[in-house]
């Protein structure tokens, strides 16, 4: 088991497909993970799961590889139902959170720009460069800035999670760059495509970071080191104004309601 457990997930999954239905019990979502390239330790281990339910997982999954192997079955104790974790953020980590839900609310609103792209007798140009400009000064800039010169330095940045975190961005900056050439080629199809996929790319991106990464991160912060992400993030922020936020807010507030008028009309 020790040779498994230092593999990447996605050989696993995909020599022992049941591995991936198990992790899926587990809220673990590794098959849909489009880079696989986790260690199965590290896979458990940043989840942060109670004992009980790790030791559950990991005889599962060793019975899933090894089925004619004598596993000792892990003693549970059924009087003792541990509560779901409730995910707490230290400060700097939990404005980080915050920032998530503006860039939720734009890519919620996607599909309705996709669509209207689509049906439109000429492309809004200027419609997909506001919603490109918002991505660029406020989801990356202004957000994922933050999380590459200041969050991840105090972790090993060359860990797997934090490497498809970066590969993420990277790919999400690639659909921002073909929705503007598709803008300016009056090309309806290269922008709904590139949009779609920016948008299913960052709900997930969102969503482990949201619920893994940054808990993970914040586990291994001293009290000292938190003090000094706050402090780093507040200088970050400080360096741009409260204008920025407030000029992307409004931004999103009158896509809304654009899309809004479109649907009630």
């Amino acid at each position: 088991m020790h040779k498994v457990i230092n593999q990447e997930i996605k050989q696993i999954i995909s020599a022992y497909p049941e591995v991936g239905r198990i992790l899926e019990e587990y809220n673990i979502g590794c098959v849909p993970c489009s880079v696989g390239s986790c260690l199965l330790k590290d896979v458990v281990g940043i989840h942060n799961l109670d004992p009980e339910k790790e030791a559950t997982l990991m005889y599962r999954i060793e019975k899933a590889i090894y089925p004619g192997r004598n596993v000792p079955k892990p003693v549970v104790d059924a009087s003792k139902k541990s509560a779901p974790k409730k995910i707490t953020y230290s400060p700097p980590v939990k404005k980080l959170v915050d920032e998530h839900v503006l860039i939720k609310r734009l890519l919620a609103l996607i599909p309705s720009v996709a669509e209207y792209t689509e049906t439109s007798m000429k492309v809004d140009k200027d419609l997909i460069l506001r919603c490109v400009d918002f991505i660029r000064n406020y989801a990356d800039k202004y957000h994922h800035m933050k999380e590459e010169d200041i969050l991840f330095k105090y972790v090993d940045e060359k860990a797997e999670v934090i490497q498809i975190m970066y590969k993420d961005h990277d790919t999400g900056r690639g659909y921002v760059r073909q929705a503007v050439e598709g803008a300016e080629k009056g090309n309806k199809a290269q922008i709904k495509e590139n949009l779609l996929a920016y948008r299913e790319l960052l709900t997930q991106h969102i969503k482990k970071e949201d619920e893994i990464l940054y808990p993970w991160i914040d586990r291994q912060l001293s009290t000292t080191q938190v003090g000094e992400v706050f402090q780093k993030c507040n200088a970050a922020d400080a360096s741009v104004g409260d204008a920025l936020p407030r000029k992307y807010e409004k931004f999103i507030i009158e896509l809304e309601e654009k899309f809004l008028q479109e649907v009630t009309k």
